[in-house]
């Protein structure tokens, strides 16, 4: 019973861990509800009025979820000088409150300060936020000279009680983040796993439906690894370390997603295409038959099993024999002569689960620390001894600092700009609409600029914003109409809402303003000035300030997304350029580079091309054919990014592995890939440019590799393979991009 009780824990735990990557969500929901309780708690107690606990309420909320630094030190100075702020923000809408003119004037200032106040970082951003929210809170609560004492000290409360939760109650340090990612990692890792042996046995009728399993399966632990990555500084002792885990992690990545390609071309009647893996809906490839026949077949069913029980095991601190069995299994499919009798695409697939089973040795080398070798196998001792030498030819670098822009050019210059002037038309619209709650306007203005960098990003936002709105309209009717003048109900809903909000605000927009609506409807009731008309009201003002902040967007210093994305698509093919001629470089005998920093360099460019490219495939863009050319081109690129980090990670492993060796005739073979991105490039920035993409003879002829050429020889098949793809997915790109292509003779 105790042992059943333990996997139940375990596999909920798994479940948790690979929802919420680091816990991030439910931490910041439960750090924010518990400031907010602990602050209701202390003024109840105090004999404050309904006024006092709804200022303190929100004030506690803005002083845990404004600050985003990551050290715990950082984090104390920045809620320390936060807290001025705040009292001088409600001070000043206290005071200004009455006075309409200046009072107006004076907020565009503070909106513009808040939003300029982003390019000096995460502090600048939070004091920015905190300001902003204060004076908004101070106008929703109807602040005046006279109640000014009592909400300064609800003010401090609130800000102390935060202080408490985030240090003391709720603590998240780096490192602990960090290890709580890792798990994460491990938990996607073990479901895509999972996900592959559906794919294995799916029938033809359920392939596709198999097939999207993987391709979420895929995705969902890239991002994980992105988020990995993003938190190695601060959360490891040294840079060596971060580098180190950096390195596995990507390894885990390269293999698991190499896995799924090496399945689906088994199951498949001809070669699967990585395009396959990473666009949305694409149809599975036809089949050969209804799943890998015979003994293989079988065979090759129980060793997928074997490593989800691998990678769960791994971070369990399981040392046993049996986890040694099943390791030293694995691992032996490294070696030809261990490989079952089969046909060539299944063997492939038993190769893949053993560089897997190397990923996940290496990864928990990198975590855990030496491990017992006495169970070793000659296989295991060799990948042991390999990973070794890796590890010992880890060095740290240095990154070069990106160009930072000036003037108005500068994004956060620009944004403040606009911001400024979408929130003038608010409050002008806002006041027409309603003189005691035209702020709903120039708070949803605001809004719709954070984190946006063009028109169509602001207008997808406002949408989002608008239809959670609405929907949240009608749960805060009926909520209120449950909660009647029951004050201390209302409040526990309140903070039930919060913590949805925050949970939910990752991964949808629409449910978190869904949720703030619902929670507003609430809080109307408590000062008892909940009305239908009052929350009609409030989706006329919300539409009113998104119109004002696309508008601004549209006719101030505008960043139209089309120029957005060919900004960030330019940014991605220059660094895809860099990556592969680095890794070429590197494979053809050149001296090492810094390909775990560009490889990361290209995956963060791709994240942020993806995310601008959002408003283009919005389900609501009319555009169709734009829409359906906008994924293709994101999938083309992933697929792009797939096969340099790869060919980046099997150059790293130069001079270790006894199975690659550098090729000087890969650079020259290489040429034609790298001019294709680079000409690409400079036709997505000049669409007059009349570059050519070339195409002409595979890559494995301009080696003269085509016979003759061992499977595991000088050049191995792995880097061939990955090579071409890469050439075939840049001259996919051309046509979708209008890059006129010509072939060239061999």
């Amino acid at each position: 019973m105790r042992a059943a009780g333990r996997a139940v824990r375990a596999r909920l735990r798994d479940r948790i861990a690979a929802s919420d990557p680091g816990l991030l969500r439910l931490t910041a929901g439960l750090r924010t509800v518990g400031a907010i309780a602990l602050t209701l708690a202390v003024l109840s107690l105090l004999g404050a009025d309904v006024h006092l606990l709804v200022a303190g309420a929100m004030a506690a909320m803005v002083a845990t979820f404004a600050i985003r630094e990551k050290q715990l030190g950082a984090q104390a100075v920045t809620l320390a000088l936060g807290l001025p702020v705040a009292l001088a923000s409600v001070s000043l809408g206290a005071v200004l409150n009455s006075r309409l003119v200046i009072g107006d004037a004076f907020f565009v200032v503070l909106i513009f300060c808040a939003v300029y106040g982003r390019r000096f970082g995460d502090r600048g951003t939070a004091l920015g936020l905190i300001g902003f929210q204060v004076y908004f809170l101070s106008l929703f609560v109807g602040a005046t000279v006279a109640t000014l004492p009592a909400l300064c000290g609800a003010m401090a409360l609130a800000f102390c009680s935060s202080a408490l939760m985030r240090f003391a109650v709720v603590p998240a340090t780096p490192t602990g983040v960090l290890l709580r990612m890792r798990l994460a990692f491990r938990a996607r890792l073990a479901q895509l796993v999972s996900a592959q042996l559906e794919l294995l046995d799916a029938p033809a009728d359920e392939m596709d439906k198999a097939l999207e399993a993987v391709r979420e399966g895929t995705a969902r632990l890239h991002e994980t690894a992105m988020m990995i990555q993003d938190r190695l500084e601060e959360g490891t002792p040294d840079e060596s370390a971060a580098r180190l885990v950096q390195r596995r992690i990507a390894d885990a990545e390269i293999a698991a997603e190499r896995l799924g390609l090496l399945l689906l071309t088994a199951r498949s009647a001809e070669r699967a295409d990585t395009l396959t893996l990473h666009l949305p809906g694409a149809p599975a490839p036809s089949l050969a038959g209804p799943a890998v026949p015979d003994e293989a077949g079988a065979t090759l069913r129980r060793d997928l099993q074997a490593l989800h029980a691998l990678v769960l095991r791994a971070g369990s601190g399981d040392t046993g024999t049996g986890l040694a069995h099943v390791r030293n299994r694995l691992l032996g499919y490294r070696d030809e002569e261990n490989l079952p009798p089969a046909s060539a695409a299944v063997q492939d697939v038993f190769r893949g689960i053993g560089e897997s089973a190397r990923a996940v040795l290496g990864l928990r080398i990198a975590l855990d620390g030496p491990q017992d070798e006495s169970d070793d196998t000659p296989a295991t001792a060799r990948s042991r001894e390999e990973l070794d030498a890796e590890d010992a030819a880890i060095d740290g670098g240095e990154e070069a600092a990106p160009e930072e822009q000036t003037g108005l050019r500068r994004p956060t210059t620009r944004a403040a700009v606009q911001v400024a002037v979408g929130s003038s038309l608010a409050i002008v619209g806002g006041e027409l609409l309603s003189t005691q709650r035209w702020y709903w306007a120039v708070l949803t203005c605001w809004i719709v600029f954070l984190n946006t960098a063009s028109t169509g990003e602001i207008l997808v936002k406002g949408y989002r914003r608008l239809l959670g709105t609405v929907f949240g309209v009608v749960a805060g009717i009926l909520l209120a109409g449950l909660v009647g003048k029951h004050t201390w109900t209302a409040f526990a809903l309140v903070l039930v809402l919060i913590f949805a909000m925050f949970y939910s605000a990752p991964l949808s927009y629409t449910l978190m303003s869904f949720f703030v609506t619902a929670m507003l409807g609430l809080l109307y009731t408590l000062l008892h000035t909940y009305s239908l008309d009052v929350l009609v009201l409030r989706i006329e003002e919300t539409a009113l300030g998104a119109v004002c902040g696309v508008v601004a967007a549209a006719l101030v210093l505008p960043v139209q997304t089309d120029r957005r994305t060919n900004e960030l698509l330019g940014t991605v093919l220059e660094r895809l350029a860099e990556v592969t001629e680095a890794a070429v470089g590197q494979l053809s005998g050149g001296p090492a580079d810094e390909l775990l920093d560009k490889a990361r360099d290209l995956d963060q460019a791709l994240a942020d091309l993806r995310a601008a490219t959002q408003p283009l495939i919005h389900p609501v863009t009319p555009l169709r054919t734009r829409r359906h050319t906008a994924r293709y081109v994101v999938a083309l690129l992933e697929t792009c990014a797939y096969h340099a980090r790869t060919l980046a990670a099997t150059a790293e492993l130069l001079p270790t592995h006894p199975s690659i060796a550098a090729d000087p005739r890969l650079r020259g073979a290489a040429g034609r890939t790298v001019r294709n991105i680079e000409t690409i490039a400079v036709r997505v920035a000049d669409e007059h440019a009349g570059a050519q993409v070339e195409t002409g003879p595979s890559i494995a002829s301009l080696l003269g590799s085509d016979a003759g050429t061992p499977r595991y020889g000088r050049i191995t098949d792995r880097v061939l393979r990955h090579l071409e793809r890469l050439d075939e997915a840049v001259v996919g790109l051309a046509r979708p991009l209008g890059v006129p292509v010509a072939a060239t003779k061999g």
